[in-house]
């Protein structure tokens, strides 16, 4: 998955009647014992039900909706225990005539005034909210909105206070916050040296952490009745120093090093060691094709890859080791995916990670290490996303991004010492670093299943191991609520969701949250080169199934409408969003594409200021909430992955003789959920193939070639394809076209 990155959210498509009222059956007013007993209930359990409802609407407001919902949720009448079917009734039912053009999206969690103050948005509210805000401030709910705009207004301020909050300890402290004479747009910390690596490792009185404190714990696949493992930070420590002592004996600083493999525990003591150590890490998803990895490899310039034998995942075995080597003759240093045995050959310039790590021994102080310092502009990772051109786009991380992405965490997802942080991703996607830096610069536990997180296996651990935060991509949420592998589990000590990657769906949204007597789920969407979300939902403020609630801390944003004007930030409108420029932790160079034509240039003037590009169409709505639409460009998200149509039609192309051209788009679904690949098709004069056919092998193409987690959901042959006058693809027409037919197929 790509978060934090590239998050597509689309409004969820609810039923409307022509003044835009939901249908929905019934109203809550309607029901009866009989609606109850069809959801699973058995009858005595249905009867005790409406007995509480009826109660509830005693003294609730026709016209007000939402107080009837929160005191379902203030008296916990809906648990986790129900059957699905009936939190669905009652959701929809409550808001049966909810008009969302004059009300914007139903909201479905409301933060009390008492859990506000306990946040870590809240707490700093009630601190330095009265000094900087005067008389206007309030409490954190009703004066965020304030304290948000005050941030973009006065970042210097809002980063003093939070740097002071994570596990951020400078060797050198910066001269200023934000020095704004440097052009074109500032720059952030400078004059600045630390280690992030060593800031993750550090004991801190702050965050409540010493050298026993929990770091991490795990569980292996299979080992659902196992005793979750635990790695102290003193542990975790001991083996990166170990690992970064290897490092040094193995490669020279300033070196490039790539990891391609799942999200383990060896893993993320790898990725902190090569920081510590002071090389430079390149994140290599584990599902990519041998020729993807190939050209990581070669824009990188990396000297070596950390890499498994085998991926163990569902109770099969993947070929790791020999797809990497496919891809690449740089050094490989491989671990054994289980026991400590490799199944596989080495080439003679590869290392076993047992000989790998027995080269530290050469070290007579093998059990400490003096980490690398180095400006907070040093490199210290790069990531890909994938661009309109076919290549990935290769970016840098600094030091900052680190920051940027766990303040983000801090301040949006409320991540508190003693939290328990979890989310299913990889390295290979911005969400993986974010994790690790999310976890260990705010005193959480990082929370690691080795394995496949699309069954009871991951439940299980999340249950076992007390996970506070779990975060998600929309694709596996549906797959957890439509296989019900997760019943039974208890999943109540979860504080938070989040999610990112994809469009999100009510439904899915909302047996997640009812897994934990609706606790809100965080919508996040942001980009690999921010290092974080532009928006996202907030612990301060009321939650609407697959909506934002604001931009993120110090973000600005305008809407830009079909001629470039800024949309009034009040009003309710559709766009391009267009990003202030002087953001912390964003990109600043492209190693392989021109950094000022991809995000600036044409991009307009506002305030002073030439906005920063990111690319989604935002839709703001009655009552504040935000909503992606979609892309402005030819991008697309599949499965949590962003990609592009070059991409996809670059290997569709070749796939049979028949074929003159193809064109990829995305589509999403009319009731809502992630987007369909769509394959249009133009076949040359005389041929005939059937869009089966066709479909069969462009997935085939597209899963060996591109990724295997790809899928084609249909294809259609048309005649041409339509054009600009200087013979551009206008893949926007072809999108709007196959969107208009699924929608005009689904009211067949």
């Amino acid at each position: 998955m790509e978060p934090v990155s590239n998050s597509i959210l689309v409004m969820p498509q609810w039923n409307f009647d022509l003044e835009g009222k939901h249908k929905m059956g019934k109203s809550i007013w309607e029901l009866g014992i009989e609606d109850l007993v069809k959801t699973g209930l058995k009858l005595h359990e249905a009867v005790e039900f409406n007995r509480i409802l009826q109660n509830v609407l005693s003294t609730a407001q026709r016209s007000k909706p939402t107080e009837v919902w929160r005191e379902l949720m203030a008296r916990r009448a809906l648990k986790p225990t129900h059957p699905y079917e009936l939190h669905r009734l009652l959701y929809y039912s409550v808001y049966a005539n909810w008009n969302i053009s004059s009300n914007g999206p139903p909201p479905y969690w409301f933060p009390s005034i008492d859990q506000s103050k306990l946040t870590n948005l809240g707490k700093i509210m009630e601190l330095h909210g009265p000094k900087l805000l005067g008389a206007s401030y309030k409490d954190p709910i009703s004066s965020f909105s304030l304290f948000q705009k005050f941030s973009i207004q006065n970042p210097e301020i809002y980063w003093s206070i939070v740097l002071q909050e994570l596990s951020i300890t400078f060797q050198k402290a910066p001269r200023c916050i934000l020095d704004r004479t440097e052009k074109p747009n500032g720059r952030w910390l400078p004059d600045s040296m630390l280690n992030i690596a060593e800031c993750c490792l550090r004991s801190s009185s702050r965050l409540l952490r010493d050298d026993n404190s929990l770091a991490i714990v795990w569980r292996d696949e299979g080992c659902d009745n196992s005793n979750v493992n635990h790695m102290t930070l003193k542990q975790l420590r001991e083996k990166v120093t170990l690992v970064a002592n290897a490092l040094d004996a193995t490669f020279s600083k300033g070196d490039v090093v790539a990891i391609d493999m799942p999200l383990t525990v060896d893993a993320v003591v790898i990725y902190l060691a090569i920081v510590l150590a002071g090389l430079v890490v390149v994140s290599i998803a584990d599902s990519f094709a041998a020729n993807e990895v190939a050209v990581r490899l070669l824009i990188s310039k990396a000297k070596g890859i950390f890499t498994q034998d085998f991926i163990l995942r569902g109770g099969k075995k993947y070929p790791l080791y020999s797809r990497v080597i496919e891809g690449g003759s740089c050094k490989a240093i491989v671990i054994p995916a289980s026991g400590n045995r490799l199944e596989v050959d080495l080439r003679e310039q590869d290392l076993s990670w047992e000989e790998f790590i027995s080269t530290a021994k050469e070290f007579p102080r093998s059990n400490c290490y003096s980490p690398m310092y180095h400006s907070i502009d040093a490199m210290t990772n790069i990531l890909f996303s994938s661009g309109t051109t076919g290549e990935p786009k290769a970016i840098p991380w600094t030091q900052r991004s680190p920051i940027r992405c766990a303040a983000d965490s801090w301040a949006h997802m409320d991540v508190q010492p003693g939290d328990v942080f979890c989310w299913p991703t990889n390295l290979g996607w911005a969400m993986g670093p974010v994790s690790v830096y999310s976890a260990f610069l705010t005193g959480a536990t990082l929370a690691l299943y080795h394995g496949s997180p699309l069954g009871y296996g991951f439940g299980k651990f999340v249950q076992d191991a007390g996970v506070t935060m779990l975060g998600t991509v929309p694709s596996l949420v549906k797959t957890w609520k439509d296989t019900r592998c997760m019943e039974g589990l208890n999943w109540t000590k979860i504080r938070y969701f989040a999610s990112t990657g994809e469009t999100s769906n009510v439904d899915d949204d909302l047996w997640l949250s009812s897994r934990s007597y609706y606790k809100p789920l965080f919508e996040c969407c942001g980009g690999t080169e921010l290092g974080s979300s532009f928006i996202v939902g907030s612990p301060v403020q009321p939650q609407a199934f697959g909506a934002f609630s604001t931009a993120s801390m110090t973000t600005g944003f305008v809407i830009l409408d079909e001629h470039g004007i800024p949309s009034p930030d009040d009003q309710p409108c559709i766009g391009e969003i267009g990003l202030f420029p002087t953001y912390l932790g964003a990109s600043s160079e492209l190693l392989n594409a021109d950094h000022d034509e991809v995000y600036f240039k044409g991009m307009p003037i506002y305030n002073g200021m030439q906005l920063r590009r990111h690319g989604d169409i935002i839709k703001r709505t009655v009552g504040g909430y935000l909503v992606v639409q979609g892309r402005a460009d030819d991008t697309m998200n599949l499965g949590g992955i962003k990609t592009s149509s070059v991409e996809l039609e670059r290997i569709c192309d070749h796939v049979d003789e028949s074929l003159l051209e193809t064109a990829a788009v995305a589509v999403s679904p009319i009731q809502g959920g992630p987007e369909q690949l769509v394959i249009l098709v133009v076949l040359r004069e005389g041929y005939k193939k059937s869009p089966q056919e066709l479909k069969i092998k462009f997935s085939k193409a597209i899963q060996s070639n591109l990724n295997p987690l790809f899928k084609v959901g249909f294809v259609k042959i048309v005649p041409s394809f339509p054009r600009t006058a200087s013979n551009k693809l206008l893949r926007r027409v072809l999108r709007k076209q196959m969107k208009d037919e699924i929608a005009l197929q689904s009211q067949l």
